[in-house]
């Protein structure tokens, strides 16, 4: 067991040191985003029992973040009526799944990029603009923004494309008033597919950006208070 989570942790880190954008390299992140992302991997074991998509970079670095307890339950309802907020506002055009202490929202390029592009549009603009409102409501967390595309083209391109895209999305979002402090920016190409590529119906669902929402130290620090102080 300790042999297979010690691969796994350096497959993840591996990956995601190769990934990370030029603006914002491993080097550069704060200690709270190196944890956010290295002990992602060593929650894999935890991954498991979430099935499938334990594969997936966002649910590792959700599952990697989650403290547990009682402090965990706090921040899970937090969470919850994020969640909630989030599944209103952008109805169809995302998807929203609640995991452990945090939540995964996949918004499918198809809405907010055309083929082969990095630029949002008006359409992706409005949408984004809905997911900043609740975001900012929340100012609790820090969000990691994973960039995908097809297996269309290079590896090397793919990856370049999907941080380009990614960080489109937070460029964009802080323009809308979140602070940029709050965001990790990570693009992994072709990388983990959620469908094959034999389609263009499928190459289209891989074509998506992904947000890993996860509670900071200050929601942390607050939710270890209260769940110490229901013990009293």
């Amino acid at each position: 067991m300790k042999t297979l989570r010690k691969s796994i942790l350096m497959l993840f880190v591996g990956t995601t040191m190769f990934s990370m954008t030029s603006c914002k390299s491993f080097k550069k992140l704060t200690k709270q985003e190196k944890g956010i992302l290295i002990g992602a991997a060593g929650g894999a074991a935890a991954g498991g029992a979430i099935g499938s998509k334990s594969k997936n970079p966002a649910v590792y670095a959700i599952i990697g973040s989650a403290v547990g307890g009682v402090a965990g339950a706090v921040i899970g309802k937090y969470m919850d009526k994020q969640a909630d907020e989030l599944n209103k506002k952008l109805g169809s055009v995302a998807q929203v799944e609640r995991i452990e202490e945090g939540i995964k929202v996949t918004m499918s390029s198809g809405i907010l990029f055309g083929f082969d592009s990095h630029k949002l549009s008006e359409t992706s603009k409005d949408n984004l603009s809905k997911l900043a409102t609740i975001l900012k409501d929340y100012k609790e967390t820090n969000i990691v923004i994973n960039g995908y595309t097809d297996n269309v083209g290079s590896d090397r391109y793919n990856k370049n494309l999907s941080v380009k895209r990614a960080k489109e999305v937070s460029d964009y979002m802080g323009q809308m008033g979140i602070d940029s402090k709050r965001f990790t920016v990570v693009g992994y190409g072709e990388e983990f597919p959620v469908a094959d590529n034999e389609t263009e119906q499928n190459r289209l669902k891989n074509r998506r950006v992904e947000l890993a929402i996860m509670a900071n130290d200050n929601l942390k620090n607050d939710a270890a208070k209260a769940g110490a102080s229901t013990k009293k």
